[in-house]
């Protein structure tokens, strides 16, 4: 297995939508000592029920943020993937079957109103959009991801279940983040 080390100081944490990104940036970030930056932060404004920003406004705060040197960053997406794939040292890709994914989904807007990553104020309701993208086109992304991403040629780790991501908690010595 790669050592978390071997990713270096600038790490992309990538994946359909609840499969545990956030969380996993966030606990690299505390034992790492690194900036962690949810994009979805940057995406929709706070203090809104995920309405997002103008494009200018999300790639300008994007892009201030990929310019520091220490940097765990969960997000992928598509547009901006370039811009910090270019400056990252390593890449993990976190997934589950969309099913699992869709239940996070689910437990986390009707019940987890504070999680690691969610919007500062959010106002979180259930959105068939949302459910489309999660069961439908997140499976088709995933795709691309596990081909695009390796073929970077920065260090690579893929964990395809919650259970192969409990796995680099213990590997990686990583606490649950606060």
């Amino acid at each position: 297995m790669l050592a978390l080390a071997d990713l270096g100081p600038r790490i992309m944490i990538c994946g359909p939508s609840n499969a545990g990104k956030s969380s996993l940036a966030a606990a690299i970030g505390q034992k790492l000592g690194l900036e962690i930056v949810h994009l979805d932060r940057f995406r929709f404004l706070p203090n809104s029920d995920w309405q997002q920003r103008s494009d200018a406004d999300f790639q300008t705060l994007h892009d201030a943020a990929i310019v520091g040197e220490r940097w765990v960053i969960d997000g992928n997406y598509t547009k901006l993937v370039p811009q910090p794939l270019a400056r990252a040292t390593g890449i993990a890709l976190v997934s589950d079957n969309r099913w699992a994914n869709y239940r996070r989904y689910l437990w986390r807007t009707l019940f987890q109103k504070h999680r690691v990553g969610n919007l500062e104020g959010a106002q979180d309701s259930l959105k068939w959009d949302m459910a489309h993208w999660i069961l439908v086109r997140s499976p088709q992304a995933l795709i691309g991801y596990r081909q695009r991403l390796p073929a970077a040629g920065l260090p690579f780790i893929e964990a395809r279940s919650m259970r192969e991501v409990r796995g680099l908690y213990r590997e990686w010595g990583l606490l649950p983040p606060r």
